[in-house]
């Protein structure tokens, strides 16, 4: 059953779907060496970023704990660090996985009510739960998402000096 989403999760919907847009359209023009180049001491770089927005961020939060999807939370346990990318693996192809958990994910959150209580928690990992709805999951992912996307800004003016500006 797809629930009418109320006019908070509206609002909130738009703001992570501004986010998403943020990640993909600073990346926009990169060839694949530079999204596969480190820019900080780390080591990560912009495709390993992308890849992590796509399997610990969207899928995870959204179709492991709040749907509670079991293939999806063992899949999770196997899968080794998300921020690493196989380099046989295309750019395109991790972009793509993006877009396809983005789209996933607003199907669950467009099935769940905001007060809904989660499906499963990770105790494994964070001990005992510090969000509890579908609500508290969102605004999660709406600051994880936009806190990537700064790390994102500053990778890209450091590999080619641009930037993005925008205000929605």
């Amino acid at each position: 059953m797809t629930v009418s989403p109320a006019p908070e999760m509206r609002a909130l919907l738009s703001f992570l779907h501004g986010q998403r847009r943020h990640v993909l359209g600073i990346l926009d023009g990169l060839d694949t060496d530079a999204l596969r180049r480190p820019v900080l001491p780390s080591g990560w770089n912009c495709l390993g970023l992308v890849q992590h927005l796509a399997l610990d961020v969207e899928r995870f939060w959204f179709r492991a704990v709040v749907a509670g999807d079991q293939d999806v939370i063992k899949s999770s346990a196997d899968e080794g660090d998300a921020w690493q990318v196989d380099p046989e693996v295309q750019a395109a192809e991790i972009l793509d996985r993006y877009r396809t958990e983005a789209g996933l994910a607003d199907t669950v959150i467009s099935a769940t009510a905001a007060d809904a209580p989660l499906a499963w928690w990770p105790h494994h990992l964070f001990g005992e739960p510090h969000l509890h709805t579908l609500r508290d999951v969102l605004l999660h992912v709406i600051t994880e998402t936009a806190c990537h996307a700064g790390h994102l800004d500053a990778a890209r003016e450091l590999l080619d000096g641009r930037r993005w500006m925008v205000l929605t």
